[in-house]
Order: structure tokens, then C-alpha cells, then sequence
């Protein structure tokens, strides 16, 4: 049996779409962590190097993980960067879940720089479900498993299986290019000071946008749940 038709069949009949104060739960701690996530992003220069952990404790993307790998053990590395990658995911998981294709849509005029790849990503998420989530879980794709009616243990197997797949592999490649790393590394201690005034300044203004935006996308999201039958239970 084919992914598709898995994920099909384990989605009929079992979800009903709660409403706005339901979606209000799992927006917030989203915002919350993209604004943690700028945080982090614009303290980058200065935590890489005196306070590694809590860098990708706040921001746990690729080349924050790549730069601290070296730095930390094994046991804090796998355990920080894991519980950072997985927290959002399973958020998206539920607004696809719950909110199907209006979710979906939600999405695709989020993110108007690829909005129109989105269905044809969706296509392809059809074909290959759970390798998807295993390679790539990042919003989008957990949105999908969500949309697409992916079984809760099967979502969270998969996720967290790659999640740990990716981490492991970032950890070889940290310590196969350990000296090029350190080089990146002494360069951002020696311009610490203007890269991080380059990087708070950056990072401020993308987060006003980002607030503004999310406020602006939780309006327009919950309109269109308003548009539809939506049930809070008891």
C-alpha cells in the first residue's frame, strides 16, 4: 500500500475542526518561538561563542548547529538540539490536522515567494509522506502530515527518527570540517562587536515584520475558520 493511500485512510472520519480559540493555543507558542528564534539569531555572534548551548536552545537552524557542534557533548548537543527542532512541529501537525485545506491556503498566501511551489509540493507529499517528514520535517511539510490525515504515532516516529538522523549527521560533518569551522569561528570572535550590531539591527527589524505579519496571518486564518463549520466540543 502506498504512502498516499495510508495516509488517506488513517484521515476519514476522525477529525473535527475545532475553532479560533483552539487555533489561538497553537498560533502563540508559534510566534513565541520565532521571536525566540530572532532573538537568537541576532545574539548569534556572541553566544557562539560564550554560550553555545543556549544559541541553538533559542535557534537550533543548520548552521547554528554545524558552528556549536564541536563545542559541546554529545549528551547536551543531541538533547538541546532535538527538543529545540521538535517544538514547533507538532503545532503545525495540528493546525493541518485540524484545519485541512483551509490550512493549507493559509499557507500558500503566507509565504507568497514560493506560495504557487506549495501544491506541487502537497502532490509530491502524497507520493512520498513519510520519507518527507523523515528528510525534511521542517512547518510546511509537518502542515501536510497534518492536511493529509498522517496517524499521530506515525507523524511523531518519523519526525523525531529524522529529526535525530539530521542531528547525527551534522555532528560528522562538524567534526570532518573542524578546522575550517574553528577559522569561522575566530573571525566572529575577532569582529564580534560590528557583526553583532549588524546582526541585532537586522534581526530587530525582520521581527517587528515578523510580529506584524503573524498578527495580520492569525486575522486572516481565523476569518476563514469563521467561513467554515467549526466545533469547540463541550
Amino acid at each position: 500500500m502506498s504512502d498516499s493511500a495510508v495516509v488517506a485512510t488513517e484521515s476519514e472520519g476522525q477529525r473535527t475542526p475545532p475553532g479560533r480559540h483552539t487555533l489561538k493555543l497553537l498560533v502563540v507558542p508559534i510566534v513565541a518561538l520565532i521571536v525566540i528564534s530572532n532573538v537568537g539569531d541576532a545574539l548569534a555572534p556572541k553566544l557562539v561563542e560564550s554560550n553555545p548551548l543556549l544559541l541553538i536552545a533559542m535557534n537550533a537552524r543548520n548552521r547554528n548547529l554545524i558552528l556549536v557542534t564541536n563545542q559541546l557533548d554529545a549528551v547536551s548537543y543531541y538533547a538541546v538540539a532535538t527538543a529545540r527542532l521538535l517544538l514547533s512541529d507538532p503545532l503545525f501537525f495540528l493546525i493541518g490536522y485540524w484545519y485541512g485545506d483551509i490550512a493549507l491556503t493559509w499557507m500558500e498566501q503566507r509565504t507568497k515567494s514560493y506560495g504557487s511551489m506549495l501544491r506541487h509540493w502537497e502532490r509530491w507529499f502524497h507520493k512520498a509522506a513519510y520519507p518527507l517528514v523523515f528528510i525534511a520535517p521542517n512547518n510546511v511539510i509537518c502542515l501536510f502530515a497534518g492536511a493529509a490525515g498522517m496517524s499521530v504515532p506515525a507523524f511523531f516516529i518519523t519526525n523525531i527518527s529524522g529529526t535525530i538522523a539530521r542531528l547525527y549527521l551534522i555532528r560528522r560533518l562538524g567534526e570532518a570540517f573542524e578546522r575550517p569551522i574553528d577559522d569561522v569561528l575566530d573571525f566572529i570572535a575577532r569582529y564580534r562587536l560590528p557583526l553583532l550590531a549588524v546582526s541585532i539591527s537586522f534581526f530587530a527589524v525582520m521581527m517587528v515584520r515578523e510580529l506584524r505579519r503573524s498578527g495580520e496571518d492569525l486575522d486572516a486564518l481565523e476569518d476563514a475558520i469563521d467561513e467554515a463549520p467549526a466545533d469547540d466540543g463541550p
